[in-house]
């Protein structure tokens, strides 16, 4: 074998091992916040033997801590979600207009960004009804529906629309659709979903803009289809204006703001 193809080789088999780690853990969640060896096994396919040396490695950085209940996230995940939080949180001022807004409209108030192919949530205020919409800080959702998607795209580019189209389940032909839900959302200011992806779930969305004008962000109210008529959408687009502009004067930024075009 090459030094070349060594080299190759030991790249593929670090990258394997890295992805392992991953994926054990991220089988903890706040409904699992332990999970025992076998269950490793279990999940990943790992041999025992292989599992062992990940988590004693995960361990050896901090990043797994061994319990009598199994194993759970260690000191230095929280060293590296405090430095998260403190990156992704949105400044005082801005939280208390999701709080007053999500107040006001009695729905769940959302803040998208674009990255890759996805959007994801980075700042959230639930509704104060019992019966509400909720995505958690952190989570990816796909493209290819939804009003904030509609706002995001604004200015994409057919290559992205193209593979986005791939991940949908419509296929290439989505690309269309999604370029005429961006120029439509762009020339009304907002855009509507209605169970697009998850039926009996509604949303209307608004353009956060940066300094230069540009969209960096897509702020939206959600909740169950039936307290979203059309008799009171326009009162909704009116608060997210609103809350989207004093958002866009004070300065809005977050460490996924784009710094180069959408490709």
């Amino acid at each position: 074998m090459s030094r070349s193809e060594q080299e190759q080789t030991a790249e593929a088999t670090g990258v394997r091992s890295v992805r392992r780690a991953l994926d054990i853990l991220g089988l903890l969640t706040e409904d699992r916040p332990t999970v025992t060896l076998r269950e490793i096994v279990d999940a990943t396919g790992l041999a025992k033997t292989t599992a062992v040396r990940m988590v004693q490695t995960l361990e050896q950085c901090g990043l797994l801590w061994d319990t009598p209940a199994g194993y759970t996230a260690g000191p230095g995940l929280w060293r590296w979600a405090h430095l998260a939080h403190t990156s992704w949180e949105l400044p005082r001022e801005t939280r208390k207009l999701f709080q007053e807004l999500a107040e006001e409209q009695q729905e769940t108030v959302n803040l998208f960004m674009l990255r890759g192919t996805s959007r994801v949530c980075v700042a959230q205020q639930e509704s104060p009804q019992p019966l509400r919409h909720v995505v958690r800080v952190g989570d990816e959702l796909p493209l290819w529906a939804g009003a904030s998607s509609k706002i995001l795209l604004r200015a994409a580019p057919d290559s992205l629309l193209d593979r986005i189209a791939v991940t949908s389940p419509y296929g290439t032909s989505h690309a269309r659709q999604l370029r005429v839900w961006a120029d439509t959302a762009a020339e009304h200011g907002f855009a509507v979903s209605r169970g697009e992806r998850d039926e009996g779930l509604t949303a209307v969305a608004v353009p956060v803009t940066g300094r230069s004008g540009t969209v960096v962000a897509s702020l939206s109210l959600s909740g169950p289809s039936h307290r979203f008529p059309e008799s009171v959408i326009q009162g909704f687009v009116t608060a997210l204006q609103g809350v989207a502009r004093r958002m866009s004067d004070q300065g809005f930024d977050h460490p996924l703001s784009p710094r180069t075009p959408m490709k």
